[in-house]
């Protein structure tokens, strides 16, 4: 065991669990003030309701041995059996594995730092449907989808042959299709992206979308929401480098340039179409920019990083109004920046990929690759793209027939804070000395969005 190495896995563990917070703020700001809780509570059940799955069969079914064809992992460490005193990466039948002799962890410090990715991926569909989702039925939604969706996706994406016992057969992406993905550009964000869609396809359009205005209601929170993300996003991509050493600090380079591009391609983007820049715009390129470089940030230089993220940040940009055109209510653009800057970071790849970065790479298409790396990097995307959102569309649609997916009409119009939680976001009646209460206190909710939206 690597000791420093093992420290260092932790500390991006713990990172990567912050993100999901910080999720919760930023997608908290956006929202109306009715729906902050709500909104808040959609991210932080994740981490109640994973862990527990993930505890009981879900790494197993992602990181155990491969029922075949590279599908789905087996039954082998159920309850985690079989993983206290173990070593990651033991006998990487793999030279290109992402693991070197002398570097090996804990089993428990990699299987805890895959969590976080399993929790925070089911968090991040919650945005496309803010407003309209009964609290009961999303939980019920994200324990059905990690199962059905993301343990298998992570199976193909995550689980190298040998890492996690000597004869163990990992998934098919990572070993047959050989595709490239450092950190979840395929298993987090293209994944999340897709169900997204087919989400808000079932659910349908929030009350009023799109002729009122729904405003972010407190824009400091999604800054502060997109700084933790930013901040936690170093343990995500530089953290996968599952060694303390040169790779993770070319993915904690990459990753900061990235994202500093993208935040200056959106707010272009803005000023040319608007002319403004908002903070929301540079909030959501942020984003956008950490996004695209995650599946890229232990493969590419850090000038391919800044070509990455000031590409996804204008495209992403651009992106977030095809719901108007199409007539998809994707709340909080869950699918214009995740699904989009998903492809975009994967594709990108193809072409910036460079093994003066990273020898277990492939040359991309720019360093004299080929359009080999580019073909497989296209069929990983579209093969998670297509499974993630067949399997939501089925998952949802089976739900809002039983119990119910959406609040009824009254809820989605008086508050879903208190429909769902018999709490609200703000004590409005503080503001007026008491007294005010039920639908002023409503309407003063209202005002705030308003007038929040108006500053924004």
């Amino acid at each position: 065991m690597n000791a420093g190495d093992t420290a260092w896995v932790l500390v991006s563990a713990a990172l990567v669990m912050l993100m999901t917070p910080g999720l919760a703020f930023f997608y908290g700001g956006m929202v109306r003030a009715k729906s902050v809780l709500n909104m808040l509570m959609m991210s932080f059940i994740s981490l109640a309701v994973v862990t527990v799955l993930w505890v009981l069969y879900g790494y197993s079914l992602a990181f155990g041995n491969d029922l075949g064809g590279g599908l789905l992992g087996g039954l082998d460490f159920t309850g985690l059996k079989g993983t206290v005193g173990g070593l990651f990466g033991t006998a990487p039948a793999d030279p290109n594995a992402p693991w070197v002799d002398g570097h090996q962890i804990p089993h428990l410090v990699f299987l805890v730092f895959q969590l976080m990715f399993a929790i925070i991926t089911a968090a991040l569909i919650s945005g496309a449907i803010a407003d309209r989702a009964k609290f009961w039925a999303w939980t019920i939604f994200i324990a059905v989808w990690a199962t059905i969706v993301y343990f298998p996706v992570a199976h193909w994406v995550f689980n190298f042959d040998g890492a996690t016992g000597t004869d163990f057969v990992g998934g098919w992406i990572a070993n047959k299709l050989g595709a490239l993905d450092f950190a979840g550009g395929t298993a987090v964000h293209i994944n999340a992206g897709a169900a997204a869609l087919a989400l808000v396809l079932v659910l349908g359009k929030r009350k009023g979308w799109p002729r009122e205005p729904m405003r972010p209601h407190n824009l400091p929170f999604v800054l502060l929401g997109a700084g933790l993300l930013w901040f936690g996003w170093y343990g995500f991509n530089a953290g996968s480098a599952l060694s303390a050493g040169d790779l993770a600090g070319v993915a904690f380079v990459t990753t900061t340039a990235a994202t500093a591009a993208a935040v200056l391609g959106w707010l272009i983007v803005e000023q040319i179409r608007d002319g403004k820049p908002t903070t929301l715009g540079a909030a959501s390129g942020a984003v956008a920019g950490l996004v695209a470089i995650t599946p890229a940030a232990g493969f590419v230089s850090p000038l391919g990083a800044l070509a990455i993220g000031l590409i996804a940040g204008a495209v992403c940009a651009l992106s977030v109004s095809l719901k108007y055109k199409l007539g998809y209510d994707d709340s909080l653009d869950v699918v214009g920046v995740h699904l989009v800057g998903g492809l975009i970071g994967t594709v990108a790849i193809g072409f910036f990929a460079t093994t003066s970065v990273n020898p277990a790479g492939k040359e991309g298409l720019f360093y004299g690759g080929g359009l080999g790396l580019l073909g497989k990097q296209v069929i990983a995307a579209a093969a998670v793209m297509a499974y993630s959102f067949v399997l939501t569309l089925i998952i949802a649609f089976i739900i809002q027939k039983t119990i119910g997916f959406r609040v009824s009409a009254e809820a989605e119009a008086t508050g879903i804070d208190e429909a769902e939680h018999a709490e609200s976001g703000y004590e409005f009646s503080s503001l007026r000395g008491g007294g005010v209460t039920g639908k002023t206190a409503d309407a003063n909710a209202q005002k705030v969005s308003a007038n929040a939206g108006k500053e924004g």
